[in-house]
């Protein structure tokens, strides 16, 4: 019995295969499609943003900056799932709040920017101590929600500025 639904098995795939249309690769369907998808893709957007031209050195120094600033947001928000609340609130206050003006070397790099630019950043930084406060109270009374109203304050300062302007 197994071995004749072995062979039914077998020339049923034989007869499908046989009656099967042949699929042959067409180059032409590609060209089409390339170029009907040509035809729905808009260019890419100017970029419309301030450019802002800060000396080499600053330059590299801003940007490292920046990129540890999107690293802490990283590691706050990895402290706040793990209810780490005063974890959270010490990396915003260290690298991101009032008290980490001095190790990014603001004074430095403030009169590069635009006003607008500086006052995005200052907004960023004192945001980012008011996070650091209710973090320290989430961890107090359990209530996450103003921590997290106050980190969503801070990044949409981050959000503001690179929208508006790009280091050069």
């Amino acid at each position: 019995m197994m071995h004749a639904l072995k062979f039914a098995l077998a020339a049923g795939i034989a007869l499908a295969a046989a009656h099967a249309p042949a699929q042959e690769h067409d180059p032409a369907m590609h060209m089409q499609h390339q170029a009907q998808a040509a035809k729905t893709t808009k260019a890419a957007p100017q970029d419309i943003r301030q450019a802002v031209k800060f000396p080499k050195m600053l330059r590299e120094h801003t940007l490292t900056n920046m990129r540890d600033h999107l690293l802490a947001l990283q590691e706050i928000q990895e402290a706040l799932a793990k209810q780490e609340y005063d974890t959270a609130g010490d990396i915003a206050e260290q690298r991101l709040g009032m008290s980490s003006l001095a190790l990014h070397g603001a004074h430095d790099v403030a009169p590069f920017m635009p006003k607008g630019m500086q006052e995005a950043g200052t907004a960023m930084h004192r945001n980012a101590s008011r996070f650091a406060v209710a973090a320290k109270d989430a961890s107090a009374t359990g209530d996450v929600k103003p921590a997290l109203a106050a980190l969503a304050a801070t990044t949409a300062q981050c959000v503001a500025c690179h929208a508006g302007y790009r280091v050069q």
